[in-house]
């Protein structure tokens, strides 16, 4: 991912983000492509470890031990006219945020396997992880013989926050107000970002 140094994320902002945008797109050297949840441990290996699990009927669930992966997570993002800016002449662009994850994936045993879906449950809803009526063991067991648990040993990270921060005072507060005034759910979200984080919005 083409990432100029204005543009990539701190550690922190890194960590916070793959929690926040957890849901990725992992992609292997053959092209295959598979749309997963995925647990970050940032301070587990040098770069970091992810955790999560396929299903055993999935190609990747048969052929991913030992293996690189590219894993992707998107965040907001959104069109960016260039009657927003207050210099001219200008493009129309698209603002986002994104992290590129690469590394070689591990396969899990049962039992860390299990661990990791305690994990992914605690991070979504930490409320159901103890309902024995919900989860008994014999259903977990059953569980277990669908899936392949995962670990992938983060090999390198690409972060980028393309949010206009380069643009001067006055074409950021363009942008703001013209994603305060689009009524798409992702300008809405992209905006949400960039005030949460103070970034791009002319301040």
């Amino acid at each position: 991912m083409h990432t100029p140094s204005k543009w990539k994320m701190t550690p922190e902002r890194v960590s916070q983000f793959i929690k926040t945008y957890s849901f990725a797109l992992m992609v292997d050297s053959e092209f295959e492509a598979t749309h997963l949840p995925l647990v970050y441990k940032a301070d587990e290996g040098e770069l970091g470890t992810l955790y999560g699990h396929v299903s055993r009927a999935n190609r990747h669930g048969k052929g991913l031990d030992k293996n690189c992966v590219l894993v992707v997570f998107s965040g907001p993002h959104s069109y960016i006219s260039p009657t927003w800016y207050a210099e001219k002449p200008a493009v129309s662009t698209w603002n986002y945020a994104a992290v590129h994850v690469q590394g070689e994936v591990e396969y899990l045993d049962d039992e860390n396997t299990l661990a990791c879906l305690d994990e992914l449950i605690s991070q979504y809803e930490p409320s159901i992880l103890h309902d024995t009526d919900l989860l008994p063991a014999d259903y977990q067991a059953k569980l277990l013989r669908g899936i392949v648990g995962i670990k992938i040993n983060v090999q390198s990270i690409q972060a980028k926050e393309k949010l206009g921060q380069h643009k001067s005072a006055a074409d950021q507060q363009g942008v703001v107000a013209g994603l305060q005034a689009d009524t798409h759910l992702d300008a809405q979200a992209l905006l949400r970002y960039m005030l949460k984080h103070e970034i791009g919005i002319g301040s």
